[in-house]
């Protein structure tokens, strides 16, 4: 999780604290997909997969959750995206599945206003780096989740528990930063892109 210049996110301190995930589990390692992602690609096509969604690290691809890119991250996502592409697998690219950059929660996160902007960035950074080959993003995986679990009953990173001002905030700036993201991800985009984002319900269909 800390190797290559990747910065710290909220769920690397969250979960190192006691108590805070099943059975002392970190996920410094987990399936190791940043070693072995060439063995999972060719798994992937083994078992006719024709498309990967994974996910960007934010604090990865830039350290501070703003300014310079860590070339070692980008390294590896355009190797990544390169072996799906040579393995006939379209790539789906989320560009926040949970771990917020810690330099930024420190600033406040998604309580501050200028995690809009913060968000943007990364998100018009990402597409301009990787869309000459991928061409499906998703901003945000299940905002329910990483609002509501997160900050709302303390369940997940970084395990605190604001009111319902707070929360509305929060969700406030989370749906602008979607907004603002998508406008900056097709200005910056090599090719016509498709973008949405994944969200947490159960869907429901009229008898009718």
């Amino acid at each position: 999780a800390q190797e290559d210049g990747k910065g710290l996110s909220t769920w690397d301190r969250f979960s190192h604290e006691p108590g805070k995930v099943f059975d002392g589990h970190t996920g410094d390692v987990a399936c190791d997909h940043y070693h072995r992602y060439a063995d999972d690609v060719k798994l992937m096509k083994e078992i006719g997969l024709q498309a990967y969604r994974f996910s960007i690290s934010w604090p990865r691809l830039m350290p501070e959750g703003k300014g310079a890119v860590n070339q070692k991250g980008l390294d590896f996502y355009n190797r990544l995206i390169d072996e799906l592409l040579k393995n006939d697998t379209r790539p789906f690219v989320t560009l926040f599945h949970w771990d917020y950059p810690y330099e930024l929660h420190k600033k406040g996160g998604w309580l501050n206003d200028d995690s809009v902007e913060w968000f943007s960035n990364y998100a018009a950074k990402v597409v301009e780096l990787f869309s000459d080959r991928a061409v499906n993003y998703i901003t945000f995986n299940e905002p329910q989740c990483f609002i509501g679990l997160a900050y709302f009953n303390g369940a997940h990173a970084p395990g605190l528990k604001v009111g319902y001002k707070d929360i509305f905030q929060m969700c406030h700036n989370v749906l602008k930063a979607h907004g603002a993201a998508v406008k900056a991800m097709r200005a910056n985009a090599k090719q016509k892109i498709k973008i949405g984002f994944s969200p947490a319900v159960e869907a429901n269909y009229p008898a009718t």
